[in-house]
């Protein structure tokens, strides 16, 4: 009979991606308030891509100094949300589908090896309940057709379970490059489908970690990605044309590819 598989603690959580949200922002020092309240107007929108203001009318708009402003600016250029260029003012960066492709490419990436990561390190049963709570809540807003509210959650349960991975370097990773994603996310959230498909493959990825399996883990996890991606970029292509967007693949498991 095999030994039982130790499952160590998980390390403690660090958020890999951020919700924009004002809560809290006065008691934050002028630093961080200042690239809370300026990602927080990027991602909601409130500053559009493409828009261009001076430091000083950031400062203006922001109701602070110039030196909290200008560091905010720096930590969200490196997130790839800004662009800076001297004497021509600070801009909102607009995502092309090239440039989403490519954020795609390194995020999915590091996500599946999340996710193979816990898989092999073994989930606890009060992690394993608290996952499976979050898909079953996502399985109910499928069921209501709030796709909305099911994109945030399903944004919950990616980032619980890169939370797990004990990867610190990892998460930073794709922390650094979820504000750029999310934006690409908020584009097309209302032309997405039901995510049936989704639901379904979130619980082929949870029975695979359970089952305390990496191969089947990252295998499951990046048939997820692939599909979802491409639908994203599909979605994203029309969006910004005004084309049909196309069906993404429903891909098969390798036990379907053997059979005739």
């Amino acid at each position: 009979m095999a030994a039982a598989r130790e499952v160590r603690p998980a390390s403690p959580r660090r958020a890999v991606r951020h919700h924009p949200t004002l809560a809290g922002l006065a008691e934050l020092p002028a630093r961080d308030r200042a690239y809370q309240d300026l990602r927080y107007r990027i991602l909601t929108g409130r500053l559009a891509p493409g828009t261009t203001l001076l430091e000083t009318e950031l400062a203006a708009l922001l109701s602070l100094s110039r030196t909290p402003v200008r560091e905010a600016a720096i930590r969200l250029a490196e997130e790839g949300l800004l662009e800076i260029r001297p004497r021509h003012g600070i801009t909102v960066r607009s995502l092309s589908p090239g440039d989403v492709r490519d954020i795609l490419d390194v995020f999915s990436a590091l996500e599946i090896k999340a996710v193979e990561l816990v898989a092999r390190r073994g989930i606890s049963a009060a992690e394993a309940a608290r996952l499976d709570a979050l898909l079953d809540r996502m399985e109910r807003n499928t069921a209501a057709g709030d796709i909305a509210r099911w994109s945030d959650l399903d944004d919950d349960f990616h980032s619980s379970l890169v939370a797990l991975c004990n990867n610190p370097r990892l998460q930073r990773t794709l922390g650094e490059y979820w504000g750029q994603q999310y934006l690409a996310r908020q584009m097309v959230v209302r032309l997405r489908p039901l995510p049936l498909q989704s639901d379904i493959e979130h619980r082929e990825i949870m029975a695979a970690i359970k089952a305390g399996d990496p191969a089947a883990a990252r295998a499951a996890h990046t048939r997820h990605r692939d599909r979802a991606d491409h639908l994203q970029l599909s979605l994203l292509h029309a969006h910004l044309s005004g084309a049909q967007p196309e069906p993404a693949p429903i891909p098969r498991t390798p036990e379907q590819e053997e059979s005739p």
